[in-house]
């Protein structure tokens, strides 16, 4: 049982550039804070970050739009060439309505605009997704033991909106060190029922916490969530997504 979770923000992290290592930048922030991690951490990282150091941002100007794209965009009143990126970038379109895009990402995720962004870069680029954020997240984690021995469970986070409620919260879209879900079914609750449908999404939980903290524009990528008692093991965000054959909406 977890009694008490604290949400350290790491501010002062170096803007990324490609090429740079997401756990030197997280290291880096951390000492101008006065910070250091502890076992049983979980560090928490934006997807902006880690796509920013691995390269994942592209200049608009590069790219073409194909003539579907450029439909599409008058007709919403939608820049052409984050359309296309949209399309290269998804696997299976979703839903296209009203100028929104949802999208089925090569990951797997199902999300806006296949998770192609226009905000917290500089005008006229795009950050898209990381290739592999379980491998970014397992990167970024082994970095960390490396260079200062230690190895907090890892989670790359994203924002995605959600089927059945307003507004967007974030979820982990990368995770290394630490078991995704916690799977009750089995155990009985205090009236002694059997609990038979209840996981919880332990790392989605922890990436929605940890963006109280974050904020959308106060420049904080990273944050250390400590006291939180996780299970850990060999996690992917992979488990987080729903089956095919058990998904009511595809």
């Amino acid at each position: 049982m977890t009694d008490e979770v604290r949400l350290i923000p790491i501010r002062r992290i170096p803007e990324a550039r490609p090429g740079d290592s997401v756990a030197e930048l997280v290291l880096t922030g951390m000492a101008a804070c006065g910070l250091t991690g502890e076992e049983g951490d979980v560090l928490v990282v934006t997807q902006k970050l880690v796509s920013k150091a691995e390269g994942r941002v592209v200049a608009l100007a590069g790219i073409e739009p194909s003539p579907f794209a450029i439909a599409y965009g008058q007709r919403w009143e939608r820049d052409p060439r984050q359309i296309e990126l949209v399309l290269r970038e998804s696997a299976r379109i979703v839903r296209m309505d009203r100028g929104l895009i949802i999208a089925e990402t090569h990951h797997g995720f199902v999300c806006a605009n296949a998770g192609v962004d226009l905000s917290n870069v500089p005008a006229g680029y795009a950050a898209l997704l990381p290739l592999d954020p379980d491998r970014s997240a397992a990167q970024i984690r082994k970095e960390l033991g490396e260079r200062v021995g230690w190895t907090p469970a890892v989670i790359v986070s994203d924002t995605f909106g959600r089927a059945w409620r307003n507004g967007i919260v974030n979820v982990a879209i990368g995770v290394a060190g630490m078991r995704p879900l916690r799977d009750y079914r089995g155990q009985r609750d205090p009236f002694g029922n059997e609990l038979r449908v209840t996981v919880i999404a332990i790392a989605d939980e922890l990436a929605a916490a940890a963006e109280l903290v974050m904020g959308k524009t106060e420049g904080c990528p990273a944050v250390i969530v400590r006291g939180f008692r996780y299970e850990p093991g060999e996690g992917s965000a992979r488990e987080l997504l729903m089956p095919a054959e058990r998904d009511l909406f595809r």
